[in-house]
């Protein structure tokens, strides 16, 4: 059986999925395949090392890249449906800490793939809901749902609103084109500063409930009101949250009256509010950011979880190759290097793929 599954950006949005607010996301057109077929115990093999590698789904986590498999594994085996045992290999083009979520679209097509290797055909709430769990619940990654949600369910030229509270999803028109630049900064999102955010936005919303807020989740704080009676570094996470969903919701407006340049003025606003208010961007991105402002861009900004990644870029169809070129061009001049960039469409979610060989 084979499954593929797409990275995404996240339009704008960031660090608030996990908070209770909106999300503006839409799948790229690169992709992760997995083809499972029946086998003793588990083993995995990707395109990027070559390596034969057996993980035991029952046995600790290792730090590697087959933990995202073990963590569907398990996470099938508590609704019945993973096979008792499954060789594996793994297929993509989604850049690694790239910030596009190779680790969402790698679990949700092993989710697919191994599910439908026992049989078992699963909704696209349901696979992002497999997905999830293994990544949140087994690896270990604070992450919230929207990575899996957009791998799961995307549609060609559309974008997805989803209220993280409520679990309401609305496809939006996107007939533009985004270019993706990669600032070359790794992340691994188990690691420092995504669950120590997360951490703290757990704490200021323990605060403010302390302090008389009722509050169900911390991106329902009025965006009008910064939150004097926390710690400084606190109070910007929450200002963070409480504007980013007041543009998410703004942008999606826009994008549905197909106001593109509405949406990259929010892109802008959105990056500088990731710099500063959640100190979650990285030099590499602000230079990008700035020069794509300076160059004409609609919009720009940081996508993903920061602190490196990749840099998402809203332009003219017309103009942005030239701009693109610019943009690489004054990014070698400060850096010593050229930085990859492509461009994209919305494209389609996690689908059954015909096994070949």
């Amino acid at each position: 059986m084979a499954a593929s599954a797409p990275g995404r950006v996240n339009l704008i949005g960031e660090h608030v999925d996990y908070n209770g607010g909106p999300v503006l996301p839409m799948a790229v057109a690169r992709r992760t395949a997995v083809v499972a077929g029946l086998g003793h115990g588990f083993q995995a093999a990707s395109t990027r090392d070559d390596v034969v590698d057996r993980f035991d789904p029952d046995g600790p986590m290792r730090g590697g890249w087959t933990d995202f498999l073990a963590g569907v594994v398990r996470a099938l085996r508590r609704r019945g449906l993973a096979p008792a045992g499954a060789a594996l290999a793994a297929a993509s083009t989604v850049p690694v800490g790239g910030g596009l979520s190779s680790s969402a679209a790698l679990a949700v097509a092993a989710a697919r793939a191994l599910a439908a290797l026992g049989g078992h055909a699963l909704t696209g709430a349901e696979l992002a809901r497999v997905a999830w769990e293994a990544e949140h619940d087994e690896v270990g990654v604070r992450c919230g749902t929207m990575d899996q949600t957009i791998a799961a369910l995307a549609q060609p030229g559309k974008a997805l609103l989803y209220e993280t509270a409520t679990g309401v999803t609305r496809q939006l028109p996107f007939r533009g084109k985004l270019w993706l630049v990669d600032t070359g900064v790794r992340h691994r999102l188990a690691d420092g500063g995504y669950n120590q955010r997360r951490a703290e936005c757990d704490e200021a919303l323990a605060l403010l409930r302390g302090a008389g807020w009722e509050l169900p989740h911390l991106a329902a704080y009025p965006p009008a009101r910064l939150p004097a009676s926390l710690p400084p570094h606190l109070a910007r996470r929450v200002a963070h949250v409480a504007t980013e969903t007041s543009r998410t919701r703004a942008a999606a407006e826009a994008l549905g009256r197909g106001d593109l340049r509405t949406v990259g003025k929010l892109m802008y606003e959105s990056h500088r509010s990731l710099q500063h208010d959640y100190a979650a961007s990285c030099e590499e991105a602000d230079v990008l950011v700035e020069s794509a402002e300076r160059l004409g861009a609609w919009g720009a900004r940081l996508t993903g979880a920061g602190w490196g990644g990749t840099v998402v870029v809203l332009a003219d169809e017309r103009s942005a190759p030239r701009l693109i070129l610019d943009l690489q061009a004054q990014f070698a001049r400060i850096y010593g290097r050229v930085p990859e960039a492509w461009a994209t469409r919305a494209s389609g979610g996690a689908k059954r793929e015909a096994a070949r060989g």
